[in-house]
């Protein structure tokens, strides 16, 4: 299976972000921000928001002096025995913020051996996560987490999984012609948040990113109901601007 997905935003920050990291690590005793910005190369309208986002996480840590040095997040997932469960506990931490900061149920789901899974979620009272009342796996063509994961892969790709699932209709929305939705995936621009206004569910829609990372095909998505479906697309864009942490976790 090859990749189609470009490079997005939260993936460049990400990639900096574990440049940023690698030095820190090459200087046990501590590296000051002028000499990252000096051996990382980046410059001071990219450094001092990186670094923000890596004491925040947990990555790094200040000292007295003022130096970096690496954090406890960082040492707890570099250890093998655990790494999994602390891979897990640090990604639910993230998307726990992200639900709270955008007022939505926030999902990571990945495409795994030829299937859509949900893997981890943040839901609450007042964010429910969506009622999976067909099996995410079944219904790729009818959700924003199905049609982002699908856009990721090549053309052919594609069409082995519409291949092995067929495309039933689940609303009146609901696109039901492989023809339509491959042009669709084809056109979708990478840096663009994928919807679903209500194909997947009545009363409910959902928006998609993408948090590809080499091999890997993963995205984030928010969900909500009807009635503040007028925020869908500022949640998609808080979501895509919060990415790069959940991206640095996976690369880790």
């Amino acid at each position: 299976m090859a990749l189609k997905q470009e490079p997005t935003a939260p993936y460049h920050s990400a990639q900096d972000a574990l440049r940023v990291l690698e030095t820190v690590a090459r200087h046990s005793s501590g590296v000051t921000d002028i000499l990252l910005a000096r051996e990382t190369g980046l410059g001071p309208e990219r450094l001092p928001a990186l670094l923000r986002m890596l004491r925040r996480e947990g990555y790094v840590e200040q000292v007295g002096d003022g130096a970096y040095v690496t954090g406890h997040a960082l040492a707890r997932l570099g250890s093998s025995h655990d790494r999994e469960q602390a891979l897990r506990e640090k990604l639910q931490h993230t998307l726990d913020r992200l639900r709270d900061s955008v007022g939505a149920a926030v999902y990571i789901s990945r495409y795994v051996d030829g299937e859509v899974r949900v893997t981890q979620y943040a839901d609450s009272p007042a964010t429910p996560a969506v009622n999976e009342w067909v099996d995410f796996r079944f219904s790729a063509h009818a959700t924003a987490v199905g049609k982002s994961l699908l856009g990721q892969l090549d053309h052919n790709g594609r069409r082995d999984h519409l291949a092995r699932h067929k495309m039933a209709r689940l609303t009146s929305r609901t696109i039901t012609s492989d023809k339509l939705l491959l042009s669709r995936l084809e056109a979708q621009p990478p840096t663009v948040p994928v919807l679903d206004l209500q194909e997947y569910a009545v009363g409910t829609v959902c928006a998609a990113v993408p948090i590809t990372a080499g091999s890997a095909v993963g995205c984030l998505a928010v969900s909500l109901p009807l009635e503040h479906a007028h925020r869908l697309r500022q949640a998609a864009d808080a979501l895509n601007r919060n990415a790069a942490p959940v991206l640095l976790s996976l690369a880790i």
